[in-house]
């Protein structure tokens, strides 16, 4: 496993960093704790110390589970990340969006970033996660309601108190990092980013490289899009958010598909698979950090992990960008 400093901290992450939002169930068509706690135990066993999280994930599930598969770990070995600012428990802030929980409940998630609420969601979080501090604290998504001023005093009011050793933000513009750098320093940005999802190459990407700041690449393999395992007429479970997302309608199932069958041979000749290309060509691209990716069980997380060992060549690299550059997915 490779490892890769976090923008101007200290902090040193796995460059793969498992992802646990999967972990918690909602929006995934439920959770299997057991293999969650083992997809999380195989993949330390191979480098993976760095582990992300949220309390929305599952409500507060992710966290626990992420604190029980950490629990006989030395603490100082492992990097949890965990966020605030998404309250399913309190109706306040900027509404966010409809769900359900995991047991099919109508959820209401309201984007809430008030001092009060980031202290009180600080202490629920170390008590699930079994911890007296955690190593980057992230606003989930930005809160139109809370001056970015009082969300950012208040982390570093944690900071100072030792409960926090760094602060993030997660899908925050250029602009928005801009903002929250008058009040704190930041240590990374966490945005989407895939072969299919590259929005942020054109403002966020030149602003981190600028100010040395950490990009945490999150959901990379496009929530199993770019895996090679899902093809026209895949069906998901219900609850599963996926079914939804434009991504998985037939057509760019089929586009997709195309796509990874010409870069196919080449994960063959080296004997990995596609998803393992996909996460180290994204891992090479300027100014990422680290791709986050998720995994249900042990298998998935191992997988995951061995990405790293993987070594592309310029050649190689450009050829996957070429043929990348031809697929082209319908967003009706």
């Amino acid at each position: 496993m490779n490892y890769r400093k976090l923008g101007n901290s200290e902090l040193e992450l796995s460059e793969i960093t498992f992802g646990a939002w999967a972990a918690g169930g909602w929006m995934w068509g439920g959770t299997e704790r057991k293999g969650a706690i083992e997809a999380i135990g195989a993949s330390y066993e191979l480098g993976v110390t760095s582990i992300d999280t949220a309390p929305v994930y599952g409500q507060g599930t992710s966290e626990e589970i992420v604190g029980e598969a950490i629990k006989d770990l030395p603490r100082d070995k492992v990097q949890i990340l965990t966020k605030y600012g998404m309250r399913w428990d309190l109706a306040k802030g900027e509404f966010g969006f409809n769900s359900m929980d995991n047991q099919g409940n109508p959820l209401e998630i309201y984007k809430y970033a008030a001092k009060e609420s980031i202290i009180k969601e600080c202490e629920d979080s170390l008590k699930r996660l079994g911890t007296d501090y955690i190593d980057l604290y992230q606003i989930h998504w930005p809160d139109s309601t809370t001056p970015i001023s009082e969300t950012m005093e208040a982390v570093a009011q944690l900071i100072e108190q030792g409960k926090v050793r760094y602060a993030g933000v997660c899908n925050y513009t250029a602009e928005q990092m801009k903002e929250a750098e008058k009040y704190i320093k930041l240590a990374s940005n966490q945005v989407p980013y895939s072969m299919v999802k590259r929005d942020i190459e054109a403002e966020v990407v030149p602003y981190c490289l600028e100010k040395n700041k950490g990009i945490l690449a999150y959901s990379p393999l496009e929530r199993g899009l770019l895996t090679g395992k899902m093809k026209p007429g895949y069906s998901f479970k219900e609850g599963d958010h996926r079914a939804g997302l434009y991504f998985f309608k037939d057509e760019n199932l089929a586009a997709t598909d195309a796509f990874l069958h010409k870069i196919k041979p080449l994960a063959d000749e080296k004997n990995v698979t596609l998803g393992q290309i996909v996460l180290r060509w994204t891992l090479e691209q300027p100014g990422i950090t680290i791709a986050l990716v998720g995994a249900r069980n042990a298998e998935q997380s191992v997988q995951n992990a061995k990405a790293s060992d993987l070594v592309l060549n310029k050649e190689e690299l450009a050829f996957i960008s070429e043929e990348l550059g031809k697929l082209q997915l319908i967003r009706e």
